[in-house]
């Protein structure tokens, strides 16, 4: 992975005295919460219902040992003990005083880590495919390329005051792990004729108007990539509303010009910025993508597997996936225990994660869009010893991909742009399909919650989808069917008239059971609804 050099650390290291003095002035009175408000957001932190939030980046969602014991010492010296893992491969900290945010940063910036950029109208934190590394179908490991686009959007002077907030993701197979079409750019790497190269998609994005990003380069290649994301970056700064927030995203623009001339102007502008000479030289990329070789596989590993005991044959099947490197596996550690909070993750439950890894993982970790881990490096002969551990930690649940694995955002319990609560409606959908028989009769079925219309929860990307809403001061959820964030990327649409708590989780059964009683066999969720329709889930919702 990757590792700072004396550049990277005095960037990180200067923010940090820049924004301790800049507290400073805030507390002594120098400065207004309107004037500080830009400054600390584009530090990661936020002011939420009961305390500041600090939003941690964890570049494309990759970091080592010594980084997620680090996390875990400040949940247990800044927070009340915990951490909350987010939909953009980041940790979040709901309870931080500020006069402590200064410390935190310093204390992160020892391990290569900062909140830099993951708030304000800049390009966020770069998000990639969990597998990248590991994966089989991979044509290439997509990180190098998500390091290159942190390092060329950190601190751009163009784009770090765009229209709004703007999210990129960069995938290397054809399986989407990352959800990237529903990013304002999508990057699939792939090869043309042995050149490496990569398709374009931009718009896409969730939120009050969620669109699915339409194709805008079927193959660019990788030496002309960086050139032409500015040129992407620069039509929409120029004619990105800056006049109206609710049509700011370029997912809007591109829906009003048209992805055609969208297009026009892009190459337009690309044939101008490629004389620029940005993108960076063999050598430079070379540098980089030597830090993400592979680990020393042991080319003998073996891939025999005891799987006498029931309990661990369950989690194999479910939370194991396929290594591209014979005796080796990829460890999904599910952060959704029944009745628990998704996402979230005691300081020990950290620590234990960050032990794992060093013993068994090549050092290192991945967050998942899922708001899961992922141990990218495991010998078979291993995952006994990984299971009985996260056992003990109470991280083995076998339920990836299943309805209890839901994604879920902080809500009204915490989020000030809440509308309603997302983390007991995800407890109680949870407890209700707690069986874990039934769960896997169910099969494949993402859940996905938001508290309110940012979907911060991907609710419009889930085969079932909630949206809390205020109905009249009153909290009220809406049920929505066939979304998809993968390879298969679909909006999910409302059934109808929403529900209270208790009523959306009686609905998510009656929708259950009709899946049940009219799927074909082989059949995930969604499949059954793509081929028979709204009609006989809403018949069943509401009679």
């Amino acid at each position: 992975m990757y590792k700072y050099d004396e550049y990277d650390q005095a960037v990180v290291d200067a923010r940090v005295d820049e924004f301790r003095a800049q507290v400073r002035r805030r507390l002594a009175g120098e400065i207004t919460e309107d004037q500080f408000k830009p400054l600390r957001l584009m530090n990661g932190l936020y002011l939420q219902l009961h305390a500041y939030m600090l939003r941690v980046a964890v570049p494309y969602g990759t970091l080592d040992s010594r980084q997620m014991r680090m996390l875990a010492h400040i949940a247990r010296t800044y927070d009340r003990g915990y951490g909350h893992f987010t939909t953009r491969q980041n940790i979040q900290y709901n309870w931080i005083k500020l006069e402590d945010a200064p410390d935190i940063l310093a204390e992160l910036a020892t391990v290569e880590m900062h909140a830099i950029q993951t708030s304000g109208n800049c390009i966020r934190n770069i998000s990639s495919d969990q597998f990248a590394g590991a994966a089989a179908d991979e044509v290439a490991d997509p990180r190098p390329w998500a390091e290159l686009l942190r390092q060329w959007s950190t601190f751009h002077p163009e784009f770090s005051y765009l229209p709004r907030k703007f999210k990129i993701a960069v995938i290397a197979a054809d399986e989407d792990r990352a959800a990237m079409r529903l990013h304002d750019i999508g990057i699939q790497l792939l090869r043309r004729d042995g050149v490496l190269g990569a398709k374009i998609f931009v718009g896409g994005g969730m939120g009050r108007t969620p669109m699915i990003a339409p194709e805008i380069k079927d193959f660019i290649t990788a030496d002309d990539l960086m050139s032409y994301l500015e040129a992407c970056l620069r039509v929409y700064n120029r004619y990105g509303r800056r006049d109206n927030i609710y049509k700011a995203r370029i997912k809007i623009l591109i829906h009003e010009l048209g992805a055609d001339e969208y297009r026009r102007q892009v190459e337009e502008e690309f044939a101008q910025v490629k004389q620029l000479g940005i993108d960076p030289p063999a050598a430079e990329l070379e540098r980089i993508s030597a830090m993400f070789a592979s680990p020393p596989f042991d080319p003998a590993a073996d891939d025999e597997v005891d799987r006498s005991d029931p309990d661990f044959a369950v989690w194999l099947d479910q939370n194991v996936r396929q290594h591209k490197q014979r005796g080796y596996a990829i460890v999904n550690i599910s952060l959704k225990p029944v009745g628990g909070i998704p996402g979230d993750a005691s300081a020990e439950q950290i620590d234990v994660m960050a032990d794992l890894a060093e013993r068994f993982s090549a050092n290192e970790l991945r967050v998942t869009h899922a708001q899961n881990i992922v141990l990218p490096h495991v010998r078979i002969a291993d995952l006994k010893l990984i299971w009985d551990q996260l056992v003990e930690a109470r991280l083995a649940e076998a339920n990836l991909d299943l309805i209890s694995d839901i994604i879920a955002c902080p809500g009204l319990d915490y989020c000030s742009l809440a509308n309603a609560r997302s983390i007991p409606v995800a407890q109680k959908i949870a407890q209700r399909f707690a069986d874990p028989a039934r769960q896997r009769d169910l099969g494949e079925l993402k859940l996905k919650i938001s508290g309110c219309i940012n979907a911060c929860g991907h609710h419009h990307a889930g085969h079932i989808g909630i949206l809390g809403v205020d109905r009249k001061g009153t909290e009220n959820y809406q049920l929505l069917l066939g979304g998809s964030g993968a390879e298969d990327v679909s909006l999910g649409k409302i059934t109808g008239p929403g529900f209270d708590e208790d009523g959306v989780v009686d609905a998510i059964e009656r929708v259950t059971d009709t899946y049940i009683a009219v799927r074909q066999k082989g059949e995930r969720f969604v499949d059954t609804y793509r081929r028979v329709g709204m009609e006989p889930f809403k018949e069943a919702i509401y009679g």
